[in-house]
Order: structure tokens, then sequence, then C-alpha cells
């Protein structure tokens, strides 16, 4: 099994476990201070979990979020930034919301990265479920919030999100590109029956790629460089599939899917649902190959330690912040009324753990937790640890001592 972080990058100070300083810097987003502490930060933790062993760093996209809470604009950005400091660590955005983004620019800038970092990109691929941003850079695609219900707003996110992947492929790997889009109000030349009157076009059709220039002097197709460092693309992962039908998309794309289930049999199950799919697609996976599992942990010398330190300020922001959105729902045990949504008060350290998605405790308890995976998926490639409650809320040596536990007591049990 192989380990990485993810961390939806908190400016310091904000939240509710800092409520006064955020008010009083309100919007903490834009404070300049503020932000370069967030940048001191997440730096300090990416070149600390690449020496003490971890695999893979990951980042979330976000915008707008003057709160100052998940605050990632553009995680191609900044894990280049992360890229020339760290050595080894894979980086992973999870992350960018294709939605949002033009499928070529796109393209050109995962190349950028998977060459600064030469083929250490995996790069996560995301739908975009946040109205307040998504609406706003994904109206050129007429491309709303995903919804995840099914409904014709959704749908039309899910179709948008599979042509933006789509052209982003073909500008990977083929050396000339041409398309008229069915999806999306997008052609490549355009006009797409060729663009007249290029200036360089003698250079072009002497040095450029063939196909490029047509017989009637007129630019017929484009040549979208760099190509990336790695053959044909990065491995591409999806964050965080928990819908039976992102699960077989991801499975016919070959997609490794991100699980934020925390109930061990019910991963199971959505693991052996993309190993199912996988296979009638050619590709034999072992159950949880090629998938991985999400979980907030927090670790001390002692289970007690570890409670008094993680849990007051874990739940907080997660109740508050994403509560609203639904993701309380993967707190829901059998007793609970299947009626009434799961409030933020039950969103608390002691059910996070009790439906196992937080591991707190000492090192013996975290191992126990994973191995719980483990018995259900023996092949579980890749477990993440999800750093709420951490970074920009409790103090950094606080964090990094987290991790480090984590990659010397833990790690080693585990990885390949």
């Amino acid at each position: 099994m192989k380990f990485s972080i993810f961390l939806n990058p908190q400016i310091p100070g904000s939240g509710y476990s800092q409520e006064a300083n955020a008010v009083a810097k309100r919007p903490i987003g834009r404070d300049v201070e503020s932000y370069q502490a967030l940048l001191h930060e997440v730096r300090e933790i990416a070149v600390h979990a690449d020496q003490i062993g971890f695999d893979a760093l990951m980042m979330t996209e976000h915008h707008f979020h003057s709160e100052g809470f998940e605050f990632s604009v553009n995680p191609l950005m900044f894990l280049t930034d992360l890229a020339a400091r760290t050595e080894r660590i894979l980086l992973a955005p999870l992350g960018i919301v294709l939605p949002a983004w033009d499928p070529i620019r796109a393209a050109e800038d995962v190349a950028l990265l998977d060459h600064f970092s030469r083929g250490r990109l995996r790069l996560g691929v995301a739908r975009g479920y946040q109205n307040r941003w998504m609406n706003v850079l994904g109206q050129r695609w007429h491309a709303a919030a995903a919804r995840s219900d099914g409904s014709a707003s959704d749908t039309r996110n899910f179709d948008v999100f599979g042509e933006v992947l789509k052209i982003m492929k073909m500008a990977w790997t083929q050396d000339t590109l041409r398309y008229k889009s069915d999806v999306l109000d997008y052609e490549v030349p355009s006009p797409y029956e060729g663009i007249e009157g290029w200036p360089a076009l003698e250079w072009t059709r002497t040095f450029g790629a063939p196909g490029e220039v047509d017989e009637q002097g007129r630019i017929h197709a484009v040549s979208v460089g760099p190509k990336p460092y790695q053959n044909p693309y990065p491995e591409l992962w999806q964050p965080f599939t928990i819908s039976d039908r992102s699960v077989i998309r991801a499975a016919q794309e070959d997609i490794l899917p991100w699980m934020f289930t925390p109930n061990p049999d019910e991963h199971a199950a959505k693991a052996r649902l993309y190993q199912e799919e996988s296979a009638r697609c050619g590709r034999d996976y072992k159950l949880g190959e090629h998938t991985g599992i999400l979980k907030i942990v927090g670790m001390a010398d002692t289970r007690e330690e570890a409670i008094a330190t993680y849990g007051k300020g874990m739940q907080k922001d997660f109740a508050a912040f994403f509560g609203p959105f639904g993701y309380l729902e993967v707190l829901r045990k059998q007793e609970d009324d299947k009626h009434k949504p799961i409030s933020p008060e039950k969103g608390d350290f002691k059910r996070m753990n009790e439906v196992e998605m937080a591991l707190l405790g000492g090192p013996d308890d975290v191992k126990r937790g994973i191995q719980r995976m483990l018995d259900r998926m023996p092949d579980l490639e890749w477990f993440g640890l999800f750093m709420q409650g951490q970074q920009g809320v409790l103090p950094l040596d606080t964090v990094k001592r987290n991790l480090e536990l984590f990659a010397t007591k833990v790690i080693p049990e585990f990885a390949d």
C-alpha cells in the first residue's frame, strides 16, 4: 500500500476554531500576511512529508473562499511551487475541476507541471460541487455545480466533465488536433473550416506538425505542446467517488477513484463495483487495487492525547463548513432516522471515530483501523490522510509530529 496526505490548505487563524482572528481580519482570504502564513505552512508540510517517506501529496481546487477555509485557488500552480522544493514525493491536484477549465489550456498546464516535476504528477480530475464558484467559472459551458442527484443540471455537469477530459486526452496524444464538439460550443481550429491569413504559413508548412496546414494554405489543425513528460499522460485520479455512476465511469476511463466512504464494508462494495466494471473493460484489478480511501488521521502517543489534540478543532470546521453540503451523510449510522439529515451536533469526533471516518489514537489504534480495511480489500493500493482540523488550526510542529508518527510507526507496517 502507498500513502498520501490530502490538504485543503487553510489560512492560519481562520475557521471556528480561531473565530476572533478570522472576524478581526475579515475577509481573511484577502489578507496578504495571512496568505503568506498559509504558503509557509504548506511548504513546510510538503518538504517534511517528502523527507519522511510519504508517497504523494494531494490538494483540491476551490475559488472565492473569502473565509480562508479550503483556500486552494490553483492546485497546478501551487504544486509547481512545491515541485521545486521536493525531490521524490508525487504531486496530485485532487483535482482540477474540469467543467471550469478550457480543455486545451488545461492540457498545456498539466503537461508543464509534468515536465517541471519530471513525471511526479498524478492528475486528479473533478466535477465541482460548490455552486458559489462553479456557477461562475463553469458558465462558458453552461455547467453548474454537480449535485449527484441525476437531475438535468447534474447530467450536464457530468457530460461536460467527460467532454473536457476527452479533448485534453486528444491534445496530449495527437500531434495535430482537429475536433468539433457536439457537447461544448468548441471547435479546433476556429473557424473549423480553417484559419486563413496565417502570416507564418511557409514556416509552419516546413517546420510544423504534418497536417497543420491544408492544401489551400489554411490552418487546418493545431499542435498542442508540450506533450506530457509521462507517456501518454499522467495517471488519472478522481475525488471523491461515491455515486455508482461515477465509479463506473472511472473504471471505464481507467481513472483511479479516491473514495470517501468510511465504513469498511461500504467501501469494499464500491471497490468491488470498480473491479467488476474494470474487468468488463479488459483490466483485471484485484479487489482494492487501483483505488484509494481517504480518512482523517490524528495521532499521538496515546488515544487520550490524540482526542484532546485533534477532536474539537476537527469537528467544528468540518460540521460547520462541509455539513451543509451533505458531507455529514458519511457519518450516518444504522440507527439514525433515514428521513432526517445528520445534524451538525452529531458531527463530532466521537461519531467520526465510530463510523471510522476518523482514526484517532496511538499508533496501534490507527494500525487496527487500516487493517480493518485490508481485511476486506487485501490489495488496497492507496491510503490518504485527510488533514482536516490540522494545518491552519493546530501549531505547525504538532501537524508535522502527527505526520512523523504516522511515517515511522504506521507506514513501515503496510508499505509495499
